[in-house]
């Protein structure tokens, strides 16, 4: 059973701003997160309900233990620091659940 964290980032107030720190700081820092599998970034986000998105990032690791783990080191404090300043551009959900792939 997997782990995934998920952000959904509404239209920040200056997306290039946003765009240019997410692309310089933001995703350099979640590439150092220990365990991490994959992530990949979404845009052109076309909600069926509710409010729009304007950048979805999904990030997965191997089990809620070693998502819970890359938190808690030096590369993951960091990063949950950045994403305090990525919050100051553009309001954003965080969600984290497992995902059971056996169908």
């Amino acid at each position: 059973m997997t782990a995934r964290f998920l952000a959904l980032y509404e239209t920040p107030a200056d997306p290039e701003a946003f765009d240019r720190h997410y692309r310089e700081v933001h995703i350099p820092l979640l590439r150092q997160l220990p365990g991490l599998r994959r992530f990949t970034v979404g845009r052109d986000v076309t909600p069926l309900h509710g409010a729009p998105c304007y950048l979805i990032a999904e990030l997965e690791w191997e089990t809620m233990d070693d998502l819970r783990a890359a938190f808690g080191t030096a590369e993951g404090r960091a990063t949950a620091a950045d994403a305090a300043q990525l919050q100051e551009l553009a309001p954003v959900r965080r969600m984290i659940f497992s995902v059971d792939e056996s169908g």
